[in-house]
């Protein structure tokens, strides 16, 4: 059996996929590393794929700069919170399942990055660049149809027909970016798992008036 025509049998990407997507993931957040800790005008597309060990000619390969590279994070993101969905409990509630999902890839292990004022303070700025603005717009509407899909199937639903998914979905989209800002721009520091369970418990409740 071929790669391709695994990847058609089980329903999972062959390697050649996996790897790309590797690499598209290294190089995003490689980008997101180096503009965070040296802000966007001192950071270039050869810096980012060097601190990803590819060539610039592989960053081209992928992304036309480093805003589209930044952007593609979102839609990785969205694109696991949309399988850790898949793989919840069937009998779970809905809302239950998309908070578990979105804790898993929004709220970071202390391994995995800096939790600090300087690192919030670099995110908040790499955010504000108008450069990125477009580029977040795009992977935004990639990632609210990703996971509308997942939504259909966990609900019986049709993602291009029914309101229904695409709804859940723009609405963990808008939710989840609230969280992230109130995270990060609380006069008190808010941990990013304690905004994302505030604002899913208060969509699991119907949005009752404070």
């Amino acid at each position: 059996m071929t790669p391709a025509d695994e990847a058609r049998t089980t329903g999972q990407p062959g390697l050649r996929e996996r790897k790309k997507r590797e690499t598209r993931v290294a190089l995003s957040q490689a980008a997101i590393r180096l503009c965070v800790l040296h802000g966007w005008a001192d950071v270039t597309v050869d810096q980012i794929a060097a601190e990803a060990n590819v060539s610039v000619r592989t960053f081209r390969n992928y992304f036309a700069g480093k805003a589209e590279a930044i952007a593609a994070s979102h839609v990785e993101r969205m694109h696991r919170v949309a399988d850790d969905l898949l793989a919840r409990p069937v009998g779970e509630p809905l809302w239950d399942s998309l908070l578990h999902a979105a804790l898993g890839q929004f709220v970071p292990s202390e391994n995995t990055a800096p939790q600090n004022e300087r690192w919030s303070a670099g995110v908040r700025l790499m955010l504000a660049e108008p450069a990125l603005a477009g580029e977040i717009v795009k992977a935004n509407a990639a990632a609210q149809q990703e996971l509308a899909e997942a939504v259909a199937r966990r609900t019986g639903t049709d993602a291009e027909r029914d309101v229904y998914p695409k709804l859940v979905a723009a609405v963990v989209a808008a939710s989840s970016a609230v969280a992230v800002e109130h995270s990060l721009r609380a006069d008190e520091p808010v941990p990013l798992g304690a905004a994302l369970t505030q604002v899913f418990e208060q969509l699991a409740a119907g949005l009752p008036v404070p």
